[in-house]
């Protein structure tokens, strides 16, 4: 087992500091966020720690920073040769990590989203993936991607989940306002998309468009829905939004 650290202790980092604490992997956390830490130390025996104290405590360190405190906490800290470092913050390019945790040579970067403590949180990797893998397989999916740009489309397509989590709450509000009661109308509407996403295949290029034309057929309800949207022109929105979020996480030239 591990002596495991993470700086910055907030809505990302508790899962995945519980997920290893139930492998059995020793916990270090940052007091940064005090609340989640006192919550972590008595729920799942972690050790709360300044920022300096879980780096010298760990051998495998998660860095869970906003990005834009990032450049005042990482250059302040000593970091070791043998430290793995795994980064989940979007936004922070290879090579800046590599200069503010010098000289940590080993780094992965990903994306975790808080489901991960559950599993079947899929885990992309950049430029491998290898402590991810021994640590969250086989109960979340990790893969290798190509190349630091294309993890950065994966970030974007994250910021989706929420766009479609939003969809869904207006969704599910109209509905308790039409039925009378929200709690229903709500459990009604998480139940139906997340039950439908369960049993839909995974893995191949278009079982989501094949799925879609299978309820969106010539006369139905569901087609009214989805023409609705493009007449909007909502999927050139997103396509938009999209490329505008992975051109922000884009590393300068």
């Amino acid at each position: 087992m591990s002596a495991i650290g993470f700086i910055g202790t907030g809505h990302i980092a508790a899962p995945m500091a519980r997920h290893l604490a139930a492998k059995s992997h020793e916990i270090f956390v940052s007091e940064r966020n005090l609340e989640t830490a006192a919550d972590l130390e008595n729920s799942i025996g972690a050790t709360v720690l300044s920022n300096q104290e879980v780096l010298d405590a760990s051998e495998i360190i998660f860095l869970c920073l906003r990005p834009h405190v990032s450049p005042e906490i990482l250059p302040e800290l000593k970091f070791r040769a043998d430290h793995k470092i795994i980064s989940v913050m979007a936004g922070i390019p290879f090579a800046q990590l590599q200069k503010e945790c010098a000289p940590a040579s080993e780094f992965e970067i990903t994306i975790p989203l808080g489901f991960l403590e559950k599993g079947g949180c899929p885990l992309p990797g950049f430029p491998n993936a290898t402590v991810l893998t021994q640590l969250f397989s086989p109960e979340n999916p990790v893969l290798s991607v190509a190349s630091e740009d294309a993890l950065n489309r994966h970030f974007a397509i994250c910021a989706l989940v929420p766009g479609l989590l939003d969809l869904l709450a207006t969704g599910a509000a109209w509905l308790g306002n039409e039925t009378g009661d929200v709690d229903a109308a709500e459990f009604y509407a998480t139940q139906l998309l997340s039950g439908f996403l369960a049993a839909t295949p995974k893995g191949k290029a278009g079982s989501l468009a094949t799925e879609r034309d299978a309820l969106a057929t010539e006369g139905t309800l569901s087609i009214q829905m989805t023409s609705s949207l493009r007449n909007a022109d909502v999927h050139d929105v997103v396509k938009r939004t999209l490329a505008a979020i992975g051109e922000h996480l884009t590393p300068p030239a």
